[in-house]
């Protein structure tokens, strides 16, 4: 699991000088200059693993200054899927939360809360259809989070285990602007096919709240 370096998205490709056999396909919501992200959620559908392999799948949160992605990481090397949250991959060193797994075709719903605006404690929870539970609690006060991201990391296998889709997915940012949700996500080289409902925008107390019914990573494009 890598952060991305999303200064400028063509600058993804220098990830390829540590992994030529690395895939990315990943959509990203960021919020205005200034504005950051204080809550992240919904829920996504375990695909059906094809085999023991590097697949990372992930929603997840990155600061401004790119350096690092506070993700819970849908992981298949074992051959079975397996579930937890972590800071990776640069300062400060945290420890990974709890984790658990998750059959094909089961549901986990994911939650990311900081308790500061700007930046602070984050608090994750992930619990699937099966009565799977995991926590985890991650001090980044110097890295507010201004990107929502959802991502397949792929590491020597193609993307053969069908789309990975999600629901009811929310992000709140303290910013009154709507645009950065109403627009959509970018698309990595739109190297994805992606189904996805129309985003919407509610204000309130100075905070925006950005709701997506669904958000479906079809295939490859």
């Amino acid at each position: 699991m890598r952060a991305l370096n999303l200064l400028g998205l063509s600058t993804v490709l220098v990830l390829a000088q540590y992994a030529a056999a690395q895939t990315w396909y990943f959509l990203t919501f960021f919020t205005p200059p200034g504005s950051y992200i204080t809550s992240y959620s919904g829920s996504f559908v375990a695909p059906t693993l094809p085999q023991a392999a590097t697949y990372y799948l992930w929603p997840g949160l990155q600061p401004s200054d790119n350096a690092g992605v506070l993700q819970p990481v849908l992981d298949g090397r074992s051959g079975t899927w397996w579930i937890g949250s972590g800071w990776c991959c640069s300062n400060p060193s945290l420890p990974w939360g709890s984790g658990f797994n998750v059959a094909n075709g089961q549901t986990v719903r994911f939650s990311l809360k900081v308790n500061s605006i700007s930046g602070g404690t984050w608090a994750t929870n992930l619990t699937s259809s099966a009565g799977g539970a995991a926590t985890g609690s991650f001090p980044l006060p110097t890295h507010p989070m201004n990107q929502a991201i959802i991502a397949i990391e792929l590491y020597n296998v193609a993307w053969n285990f069908g789309q990975f889709a999600f629901s009811n997915v929310v992000i709140v940012a303290n910013t009154t602007s709507t645009s950065w949700c109403t627009n959509g996500p970018t698309n990595y080289q739109k190297a994805a096919v992606v189904s996805m409902s129309t985003p919407t925008a509610t204000v309130s107390g100075g905070q925006t709240t950005c709701s997506i019914a669904s958000v479906i990573l079809v295939r490859p494009a």
